[in-house]
């Protein structure tokens, strides 16, 4: 085997194995990289999941019953409760507007088919 053989594929070993050694190398830094950042994720969902806890226990019923039982002008209102609105002389009254117009659709009138939306009360 001549001398500049030998010394060519001892340097392109050198070189493959100097290659190897890098990967090997890049393959841990980013698996620290990785676990850093997933260190870094998990801290922030359980700073999320403690704001949302604070949330929850800020709006719970207990705590806003608190809140309104200090209150001495509050009155829970009755199970049923009927509003009637007086309009002042010379207030303006909200126009009802009609959208139904005086013509149906065909299909409309062959299948019987309604434009308003009834609402059935379930008495208990």
């Amino acid at each position: 085997m001549k001398m500049s053989k030998f010394l060519v594929n001892i340097v392109f070993v050198t070189l493959f194995f100097m290659l190897y050694a890098w990967q090997q190398t890049e393959i841990y830094r980013m698996a620290y990289i990785n676990q850093k950042n997933m260190s870094i994720a998990q801290e922030l969902l359980d700073k999320n999941t403690l704001l949302r806890y604070n949330i929850a226990k800020n709006t719970s019923l207990t705590r806003i019953g608190v809140k309104v039982s200090t209150d001495k002008d509050f009155q829970m209102p009755d199970r049923f409760q009927m509003l009637t609105m007086v309009y002042p002389k010379g207030a303006l009254r909200p126009k009802v507007v009609d959208n139904i117009s005086g013509r149906q659709n065909v299909l409309a009138r062959l299948f019987g088919i309604k434009r308003q939306a009834e609402a059935m009360t379930v008495n208990q």
